[in-house]
């Protein structure tokens, strides 16, 4: 198997290259940070009969960049079988607060650049008659929130909608497309927030990767207990929404 992660320097990106990597797939990783990139390719690729790794500086706001390094990255590995469009910002500001340019990048970077790496991706996956778009959302599309997250959990959202309307697409092409809805994993993202049921890096990206193989329409990673508050969140009243967020 032939994997290309977006954000793949730290995080979330870097768990699922290093369980994926463990698992045997060969990677293209590319990220903003190419030390942190090319660090991670030295530890994967250390160990007898490791996966072969390649990386490349992407800037994922760049749409021309896009457009070029995923399909450079098909051809460094000689082919692309899945492509997982992870990468992501968090870091916005209450509405209204003054400070718009925050809110503006997370919109830009979550949703915008991801419909971008969408594109080159399913261009591939179409010209082939094959492939498996993952796109990495959250447990916070489930609902509007307050605060700070209120744009984020709006990207997020956008990008569900999205993505089931690439699944309606390509029904019968040989293309599968999955999302995955994470809960709380502790990463740099999010480090000193407030998160009930957390888990770590390792124990969340194992989640997912296991979760991505079986190829699913949609996934709450880990699967416990998001899978039963992910729905519930849904359904909610709006004022125990605003005291639980």
């Amino acid at each position: 198997m032939r994997t290309l992660i977006t954000g793949a320097s730290s995080g979330l990106g870097a768990g699922m290259a290093r369980e994926l990597a463990a698992r045997g797939h060969d990677l293209a990783l590319v990220a903003r940070r190419t030390d942190r990139l090319e660090a991670l390719a030295v530890e994967l690729t250390a160990r007898p009969g490791a996966p072969v790794v390649h990386t490349a500086a992407l800037d994922v706001t760049d749409d021309e960049a896009v457009a070029r390094v995923v399909p450079a990255m098909r051809d460094e590995l000689g082919g692309l079988d899945r492509v997982v469009v992870n990468a992501g910002i968090g870091g916005g500001r209450p509405v209204g607060s003054g400070r718009p340019g925050a809110n503006l990048r997370t919109a830009r970077t979550n949703f915008v650049a991801a419909i971008a790496q969408c594109e080159a991706a399913m261009e591939i996956f179409r010209e082939q008659g094959s492939g498996h778009l993952v796109v990495v959302t959250s447990v916070a599309a489930d609902r509007g929130l307050r605060g700070a997250t209120t744009v984020y959990a709006a990207t997020k959202a956008g990008l569900h909608t999205f993505v089931e309307g690439l699944r309606a697409d390509v029904v019968g092409r040989g293309i599968a497309v999955t999302e995955l809805a994470p809960g709380f994993i502790r990463t740099d993202l999010n480090e000193g927030m407030r998160m009930p049921f957390a888990v770590d890096a390792a124990t969340g990206t194992r989640a997912m990767v296991a979760a991505m193989e079986r190829r699913p329409a949609h996934a709450y990673v880990p699967r416990w207990p998001w899978s039963v508050l992910g729905p519930a969140l849904r359904v909610m009243p709006m004022p125990l929404v605003r005291r639980l967020t």
